[in-house]
């Protein structure tokens, strides 16, 4: 009963709060060019961070720079211009995919009892 209603919740399709929703966070991601992937952070989950690595050289460097001209932007106190923004594709995902194997690869190493491949250091 409560997976059904969860799944119900968050189901842009089923619910109209979580369609308003997706195209509340789908129109600010818009206004400064970024994706939904591009939010994450490396430095708060190693799996990400190893994901980010694994991706091929174009794609970190596209995401670097989005987030550089989201960050320019908000600086600025301005917004893409419209035609850019109709251009902008946010929920395109690039690093869900990889992130799932990274976490897949951990949870059977885990599963297995081996040393893990990373671990977080104090800088």
């Amino acid at each position: 009963m409560a997976s059904w209603l969860m799944k119900w919740m968050v189901d842009p399709k089923r619910n109209w709060l979580a369609a308003l929703h997706k195209r509340t966070i789908s129109n600010r991601l818009r206004k400064y060019g970024l994706r939904y992937d591009d939010l994450y952070d490396p430095m708060y989950d190693l799996d990400i961070k190893e994901a980010l690595n694994r991706l091929p050289r174009e794609v970190v460097d596209a995401r670097n720079q989005r987030l550089k001209r989201a960050m320019d932007l908000s600086m600025k106190h301005e917004y893409l211009p419209d035609d850019l923004q109709a251009m902008q594709t946010p929920f395109r995902s690039y690093l869900q995919d990889m992130l799932t194997l990274v976490k897949r690869e951990r949870e059977e190493r885990e599963a297995l009892g081996a040393l893990p491949l990373y671990q977080r250091t104090i800088p």
